[in-house]
């Protein structure tokens, strides 16, 4: 029996039926109707940002904390395109949000009337797909559609564009349960690749598994079967920037982060090694370095859900399309029906080598009795944090790298951060959207004070909510990663890479209402982590760091994984002698 309502209640109760109970959003003309609709419902929470990229940021970050998706609603015109850099954002890494943006009546569009702009135009690029609802009969079927194309195959973000007056209207309400869509994304992978596959695990002498994000997405059973994969076979395992916590970083097997920042082992390895096993990752520029010296001693398998992800970038031997979860269950079912062989004499030797390349101590850095280093910060905060129920953000830079290489993550969906598009401003409000999916959690947003600042005002947002979000500035007052780059690259010319205004930041957290703490001497540091790890409310915690500290390893860019940049290296480096 089919039921009569309001498009902008046919949206509320959508969401209720999605079982979505959090909604990131700012109102406009636009959307007026749907947030009458939300006031006078109780099952389903709004959250008043102060701009509408933290939005998507705070749902992306909800999102990558729970596994579920994330929900947002921006008003017409500006609304609708500052919420761009989130979506691109989200599209890159993955993200699965519906984003739900307000357009002028539908009589009006192409008039250029107050606050239109083209929304479907203009997110095409950055979103996995979107719709321009013209029709109040269509809307629930499409926001049921939305949710399944956003959460099915590879996750991304899509985005439906409601005029006022379909809002206004009335139509019949589509049920979840009548959706048949034609979007069905391939989960099982081929046996006769996974069976291929396990042949040359069976003979490999120097494997590595190279994990990403893909293993997350894909689901808490995704991770825990990569752990017993890992266990079973004895082969080490590395991962991207967006795989972080899919396998232990307390795991024996475990090598690192690899990549342009990666560890010095994870690099190696990944260069010398004999077959390597992509399992959820697109083959990032910042993974890969220079293409053609990628792995080159190899046989590569790549599995992924997206098809077009594969042979993308590189070219590989074992091409298994397919969800993570799926093809490694089949996969141990294999190799296990097999009699789990490896070439145990060539793993010794892979150890031994590996081992040798660990006692580099890639991370190694000179530490200070006076200033503060970074990496120290972040050492402090792991120890201080280590055990607890933590979830890391980040912001985009030096700190963001320094991040991945100090500190620990053991589970699945505790590591929010911009991987592909790498937004400054996304840290702050991810921590809120990954806060008030975990009230009772430590969130902690590891920053730079550049970053920081592009999303400040989202203060006003954990103000209003009394989340107890932890803002763990790592102040240099520089642009720190571009910085790096001049001092590298460009002759020590520091063109634009620092601010010469920048606010007092305890002054700014009491302004807001929040408590603020200062910390520039290293004997004081471990007191103020744990201040402000018990103070029950929003912190900014400004840690004064050495201004010019710079992030090693480094692979330079357009340089294969065997010439990595250690500290050591690096005043040769600046100099010249080692430049592309």
């Amino acid at each position: 029996m089919s039921r009569q309502m309001t498009g902008a209640k046919m949206v509320v109760q959508a969401l209720k039926d999605q079982g979505v109970d959090t909604i990131f959003g700012y109102p406009g003309g636009a959307v007026l109707p749907i947030y009458d609709e939300i006031f006078q419902q109780n099952e389903i929470q709004h959250i008043l940002v102060r701009h509408e990229q933290a939005a998507i940021h705070a749902a992306e970050g909800y999102a990558r904390s729970t596994g579920k998706p994330g929900v947002a609603l921006v008003t017409s015109g500006p609304g609708a395109t500052n919420a761009v850099t989130g979506l691109t954002d989200a599209l890159m890494d993955s993200i699965p949000l519906i984003v739900f943006s307000g357009q002028v009546p539908t009589f009006m569009i192409g008039s250029d009337a107050f606050q239109e702009a083209d929304t479907v135009g203009i997110t095409r690029p950055c979103t996995k797909h979107n719709w321009l609802v013209k029709d109040t009969e269509t809307l629930s079927a499409t926001i049921h559609e939305a949710f399944h194309v956003a959460t099915s195959g590879r996750p991304g973000p899509v985005l439906i564009d409601i005029p006022k007056d379909v809002q206004f209207a009335t139509g019949n309400y589509t049920e979840k349960t009548k959706l048949k869509s034609k979007y069905q994304p391939q989960v099982k992978g081929a046996i006769e690749g996974i069976n291929d596959l396990v042949k040359l695990m069976e003979k490999a002498k120097r494997p590595i598994f190279y994990t990403g994000g893909g293993v997350i997405n894909s689901g808490p059973a995704a991770s825990q079967l990569l752990r017993e994969l890992v266990e079973a076979t004895g082969f080490p395992i590395t991962s991207t920037l967006m795989g972080l916590g899919a396998y232990p970083a307390s795991g024996k097997a475990w090598l690192g982060m690899l990549g342009m920042h990666g560890l010095y082992e994870a690099n190696m390895a990944m260069h010398d090694c004999d077959l390597m096993i992509n399992i959820g990752a697109r083959f990032d520029d910042r993974i890969t370095g220079r293409v053609d010296a990628f792995s080159p001693k190899s046989k590569k398998a790549h599995i992924d859900i997206d098809a077009s992800s594969i042979n993308k970038i590189i070219h590989v031997d074992i091409p298994i399309v397919g969800d993570v979860a799926h093809v490694l269950e089949d996969m141990l079912k294999v190799w296990k029906s097999r009699g789990r062989v490896t070439e145990k004499e060539g793993l010794d030797k892979w150890w031994k080598q590996i081992n040798e390349w660990r006692a580099v101590r890639c991370l190694a850095y000179k530490n200070s009795e006076t200033t503060i280093k970074p990496q120290y910060a972040l050492e402090r905060l792991e120890a201080l944090t280590k055990g607890m129920d933590r979830y890391i953000t980040t912001e985009v830079g030096q700190h963001q790298m320094w991040a991945a290489q100090f500190l620990g993550f053991e589970d699945p969906n505790r590591w929010m951060t911009s991987g592909g598009l790498g937004t400054m401003g996304y840290g702050f409000p991810a921590s809120i959207g990954v806060q008030l999916a975990h009230p009772d959690a430590l969130v902690v947003n590891v920053a730079g004070e550049a970053s920081w600042l592009m999303n400040m005002q989202e203060m006003g947002t954990a103000i209003q909510y009394k989340l107890p979000v932890k803002q763990f500035i790592l102040n240099n007052e520089r642009l720190g990663m571009v910085r790096q780059w001049q001092q590298l690259l460009h002759g020590e010319r520091y063109s634009s890479s620092w601010s010469e205004a920048l606010p007092d930041f305890v002054k700014l957290a009491e302004a807001f209402g929040a408590k603020g703490i200062l910390c520039s001497d290293p004997k004081d540091l471990d007191d103020a982590i744990m201040e402000m790890i018990n103070y029950d409310g929003p912190v900014i915690f400004d840690c004064l760091v050495e201004k010019h500290e710079n992030c090693f390893p480094m692979i330079p860019s357009g340089k294969p994984h065997n010439e990595m940049l250690l500290a050591a290296d690096a005043d040769a480096f600046a100099s010249g002698a080692a430049l592309v």
